[in-house]
């Protein structure tokens, strides 16, 4: 993949900020993280989606850092850091509380979460909400337990990678999932770059097509409910994951006190699709906690 259109300064601006790439070991797996920010500022870790990698926020994470210091997480499995032999929603939610700790990301940081990412923030806030301020799901939906959706258990949402000869033909191949159009060709191309690497025979993805064979997933509609911390929800209205049925249900679980904030013009991939429109949405619900009390649960 080759971009066609010019990256715009504030896109360049942001990439060009400095951070640091940091290692903590979790359960005996290399989780990798970026990381940007003063220390003694309040933590906000970023979570990326299936299959994705840390680089899909380095160009967002930079601007938060007047009030934030910011993370962003390999997931075990995916990005820069190491395989396991079997995954788990409790494992997962034990490296974002590691990585929070290793990058001293202070007391009781804030989690956000894009789609995949979104539903292991969900369940570190059912386990360690008393340790964090809140959670923000963006674009990842809590479907109703009787919702029907296309679905097959017996199907990984991870495909089999295959080897290209070259970076490339590798490149080249790089696709969004769930399929979706983005405009934005300089973001993919960027986040192409950092998807592949060089291994014995070619160049492939860096995730693990293994992730999903033994992975169960948990109740998640049981765990929105049962959350204590403050919780936050950000989609693209033309999401094809996110339609108004499972919008409402999910405001009907949580309450009139939880933002809901649908950025115009996005699909599922909304930080790729509208990235200045998703950074004032987040910022925006950001300075709203900072300045208020949470209501939930009063």
């Amino acid at each position: 993949m080759v971009s066609t259109i010019e990256a715009p300064p504030w896109f360049e601006r942001a990439l060009d900020t400095p951070y640091e790439k940091c290692e903590v070991e979790v359960e005996g797996c290399p989780i990798r993280y970026l990381l940007w920010g003063e220390e003694d500022k309040p933590g906000l870790l970023l979570v990326h989606g299936n299959g994705a990698h840390a680089y899909w926020w380095s160009f967002i994470a930079p601007f938060f850092l007047d009030h934030y210091r910011v993370a962003a997480i390999n997931l075990g499995g995916m990005g820069d850091s190491g395989y396991r032999e079997r995954y788990r929603a409790r494992t997962f939610a034990a490296e974002l509380m590691a990585v929070c700790e290793h990058a001293e990301l202070g007391q009781r940081p804030i989690i956000v979460g894009h789609s995949f990412g979104g539903f292991i923030s969900l369940k570190t806030g059912t386990l360690y909400g008393d340790q964090l301020t809140g959670v923000v799901l963006v674009d990842s939906p809590v479907r109703p337990p009787d919702y029907q959706w296309e679905f097959d258990p017996r199907r990984t949402p991870i495909r089999p990678k295959r080897l290209y000869p070259d970076r490339e033909t590798a490149l080249g191949r790089f696709r969004l999932m769930p399929p979706q159009d983005c405009q934005n060709d300089y973001v993919l191309d960027y986040i192409a770059r950092h998807s592949v690497i060089e291994t014995e025979g070619g160049w492939t993805w860096k995730f693990d097509d293994q992730l999903f064979k033994h992975f169960k997933r948990s109740n998640m509609s049981e765990e929105l409910a049962s959350l204590k911390c403050r919780v936050g929800v950000i989609y693209g209205q033309d999401s094809d994951l996110m339609n108004q049925d499972i919008v409402d249900y999910m405001f009907e679980v949580l309450d009139q006190n939880v933002p809901f904030v649908a950025i115009p013009e996005a699909h599922h991939h909304l930080m790729l699709d509208q990235p200045l429109a998703f950074i004032a949405s987040l910022r925006t619900l950001l300075a709203e906690w900072r300045h208020s009390r949470p209501l939930r649960g009063s």
